[in-house]
């Protein structure tokens, strides 16, 4: 019952509220676990073994994958000379450099595309699913190293800032066509125990039988004031366009933060890759 008791309390402290489930379920454990993990940004100085990190990649990629078409890559940056050109692309994230591992998950469309060439065959469906499709197998295939690293106490941060400068990237890692860059991945044995980031309350984000959006706006200025009691954004964004808000909650820092267009080339750089997006 207490390990149960402990999955209730981590959901109750990461949503403001909790199933009303009454028996543990086999796998309680791992669920609390997996339910309590953190984006870990600071790293201790000790190497993670290459072949750990291969095994993890082994694991991620063998999630589910749309209809076998198994479309994701994942290239571990292991030269401090490629690591340090990476940095150069994106020099506001600095666990590119600093993390002990860096990782860069790939779609992958171009596999698919080579099989029929090889039937000389055409490739009929050039539309906009290929790269939906491969986009998803590649966070799928994210997702489940981070949860796989998680297990074996890895701590793991995301970049998604890898898109800014995705063309260059690309040039970076020799990246073909029909192959792109979805996201970076920090790596690395945790420095500190990293923090639990409240989520936006179940009632918002789980749906029965239909979407259901009644009392929105009431339920996230509840989760705002959640958040900053537990959370608090220690800065605002763009003071001098704003001002200061009395109130600076989740809302508020991400209408703020997509003010500011973010990756409009990222559509350009796709179709250049080869994509028809239509």
């Amino acid at each position: 019952m207490r390990l149960l008791e402990r999955l209730m309390n981590i959901l109750q402290a990461r949503f403001g509220s909790s199933p009303a489930l009454q028996a543990a379920p086999d796998g309680v454990e791992t669920l609390a676990a997996m339910a309590d993990r953190r984006v870990i940004r600071r790293y201790a100085d000790k190497a993670v073994d290459p072949a750990l990190l291969e095994t993890l990649c082994a694991v991620a990629l063998s999630a589910p994958s749309k209809s076998d078409l198994q479309q994701a890559d994942i290239i571990i940056i292991s030269d401090k000379a490629q690591r340090d050109r990476l940095h150069a692309l994106i020099p506001d994230n600095p666990w590119i450099r600093e993390a002990p591992a860096f990782l860069v998950f790939c779609a992958n469309n171009r596999r698919h595309r080579l099989m029929f060439e090889w039937r000389q065959q055409p490739f009929v469906n050039d539309h906009l699913d290929p790269f939906f499709n491969a986009s998803v197998d590649a966070a799928i295939v994210l997702a489940t190293f981070i949860a796989a690293a998680d297990r074996v106490g890895l701590g793991t941060c995301p970049v998604s800032a890898i898109r800014n400068t995705a063309a260059e990237v690309s040039d970076l890692l020799a990246l073909p066509d029909h192959v792109f860059p979805v996201a970076g991945l920090g790596v690395g044995w945790p420095s500190f125990g990293g923090v639990l980031s409240p989520r936006l309350g179940l009632d918002v984000t789980v749906h029965y039988d239909r979407y259901d959006e009644a009392g929105i706006q009431d339920k996230i200025a509840a989760y705002d004031k959640r958040r900053r009691a537990m959370q608090p954004y220690a800065t605002q964004r763009y003071t001098d366009r704003f001002g200061e808000a009395e109130e600076y909650g989740w809302s508020e820092d991400k209408a703020r933060q997509y003010s500011v267009p973010e990756r409009a080339h990222f559509g350009a750089f796709v179709r250049r890759k080869g994509f028809d997006l239509e």
